[in-house]
């Protein structure tokens, strides 16, 4: 069963996430190093791999030395969480304004948070529902905020359409993430796999019932030489969350 929160979990959690830590200890093991040496092993080998023995070993230390750095693996999450999270916009929260027009400026943000997935895929693993209020979140937040600032939105509209955005993003980049899994353990990438699919289906799929998804789907397997693209998928819901929301704001000014 998860571990119940208390109060006190709460609070340390939060001092922990902004930075006050235990000095380091006889070893000289610190917050970060913790940090990073989880990161190491779910970067590697998933979330699911990350646990304080892990983390001690691969630090060489007892695995009671660590908690009294971090209480727990869902402290430990949580650190790893806020500290790849700063690798998004390393140049200040005006990062995504500068880039240009609102709609450039979110497109950007779903950039990098795509190629955050890429490189941390075992973020998508996170369940919390609630969020882990440190100062990389935080940051990140005010930061994709700023270019909806001022287009006719409301403060509760501007939430809603970042989360739009950023659950499109995920979306995709789980699905991404499934399918080369399957990549990896078929050990046939997709074009290979179409090709011995494709005509196959050609001949099975002779029910007059399905018309649109012999065609469709058949257009889609030409043009990516798979069942789906992620970066097509990525751009195109991408365009269309966008254009729904401007939409939105002409209508409201019309």
């Amino acid at each position: 069963m998860p571990r119940r929160s208390s109060v006190s979990d709460l609070t340390r959690g939060i001092y922990l996430l902004w930075g006050h830590h235990p000095g380091p200890g006889r070893s000289g093991l610190t917050v970060p190093a913790i940090v990073a040496a989880g990161i190491e092993i779910a970067d590697a080998d998933g979330l699911d791999a990350v646990s304080m023995r892990k983390v001690a070993d691969r630090l060489d230390v007892g695995a009671m030395s660590l908690y009294g750095h971090v209480p727990g693996k869902d402290e430990l999450t949580a650190l790893m969480v806020d500290s790849v999270l700063g690798e998004l916009y390393e140049d200040g929260v005006e990062t995504a304004v500068r880039v240009g027009d609102w709609r450039s400026a979110m497109k950007f943000v779903a950039e990098r948070n795509w190629a955050l997935h890429r490189r941390h895929p075992w973020l998508l693993d996170i369940r919390a529902s609630r969020p882990n209020l440190g100062p990389n979140i935080s940051r990140k937040y005010e930061t994709e905020l700023r270019p909806l600032e001022g287009i006719g939105l409301s403060d509760v509209e501007m939430d809603a359409a970042l989360t739009l955005v950023l659950g499109h993003v995920s979306g995709v980049a789980r699905a991404h993430r499934s399918m080369s899994r399957a990549q990896a353990d078929s050990g046939m990438s997709d074009a290979e796999w179409w090709s011995v699919v494709a005509p196959v289906l050609e001949q099975v799929m002779t029910d007059e019932n399905l018309p649109l998804s012999a065609r469709v789907g058949g257009a889609v397997g030409a043009r990516f030489d798979a069942a789906q693209d992620s970066e097509h998928a990525l751009a195109f819901g991408l365009d269309t969350i966008l254009d729904g929301i401007e939409a939105r704001i002409a209508a409201r000014r019309g």
